[in-house]
């Protein structure tokens, strides 16, 4: 295909034609988007590096680093910010451990987090949802209702990371009457139950 023939050639403004290029288009190199670094192994080794300067001084980091339990939706948006400000997004940390690994997975924020900073074995989000959600509904007798919300929230968990009462309160939950009707179903006990659900999602043995 000529210069003429291809559309990427030539740019019409108001009339005028304005070549850009008279050669063929072609392919020179992909790039991964590691910001300064130039390898995945130097990507990750800055991830590691500004978790270990600041996982005391970031109230949010250290919840994910200590008390995963404890995390909130809030200051899941918080560290996703911070991160991506930092050219650490899901998506490039993915990249960079399968460039690294051979091995493709799709961790949450958090689980990236941990895995660096706690030595957590790295799983699929997913993975480690629906083993949570699994053991939770095996580990006592529920009502039937009670195991159906129970894989609802865990639907939730793998689309959100976290599910607490700010969770409950919006969208599908809120319109089957939010945390409060959750909680009653619950005996009561759905901030304890969903603390749990954490506890096992994030545990080293994960």
């Amino acid at each position: 295909m000529g210069h003429s023939d291809n559309i990427l050639d030539e740019i019409h403004n108001e009339g005028t034609k304005l070549i850009i290029s008279d050669h063929e288009d072609e392919l020179r190199r992909i790039e991964s988007g590691y910001g300064d670094a130039k390898k995945p192994d130097d990507y990750l080794e800055a991830f590691r590096d500004y978790i270990n300067r600041h996982a005391d001084e970031i109230p949010a980091l250290t919840v994910v680093t200590q008390r995963p339990r404890d995390l909130t939706r809030a200051q899941l948006r918080e560290l996703r910010l911070m991160f991506d400000q930092q050219g650490f997004t899901e998506a490039n940390l993915r990249t960079a451990i399968r460039e690294t690994t051979n091995r493709d997975i799709a961790a949450s924020i958090v689980g990236y987090i941990r895995h660096v900073a706690c030595g957590q074995p790295l799983v699929s989000h997913k993975q480690r949802v629906t083993a949570a959600i699994e053991t939770i509904i095996n580990g006592r007798a529920w009502t039937e209702p009670q195991r159906k919300w129970l894989q609802r929230i865990g639907k939730q968990l793998e689309q959100e990371v976290v599910v607490d009462r700010e969770a409950l309160d919006h969208g599908e939950f809120a319109a089957q009457g939010g945390f409060e009707r959750l909680n009653k179903i619950f005996k009561g006990q759905l901030d304890e139950i969903l603390h749990e659900i954490a506890d096992v999602m994030w545990q080293v043995a994960a």
